[in-house]
């Protein structure tokens, strides 16, 4: 088995976790799945503001509001 790294091991375990919650919350449809989708857009949105990009709480408010636009009528 390779070494990893640190930061690969925290990728792979983190990866597990949204796949295993994904799959509990799949179990109960459309609405466990929406909400898996949205713990791990928070999750990439925050990880990418830790490296410097503040840019991806911009493109994810944009896009939850063009959704709730699209059906809050």
């Amino acid at each position: 088995m390779e070494a990893q790294s640190k930061a690969e091991r925290r990728a792979i375990n983190r990866r597990k976790h949204f796949e295993k919650r994904a799959a509990e919350r799949g179990a109960r449809g459309p609405r466990g799945l929406a909400e898996s989708w949205m713990e791990q857009a928070r999750a990439v949105a925050a990880e990418r503001e830790r490296g410097g990009d503040p840019e991806a709480w911009n493109d994810l408010a944009r896009t939850l509001s063009q959704w709730v636009d699209r059906y809050q009528q």
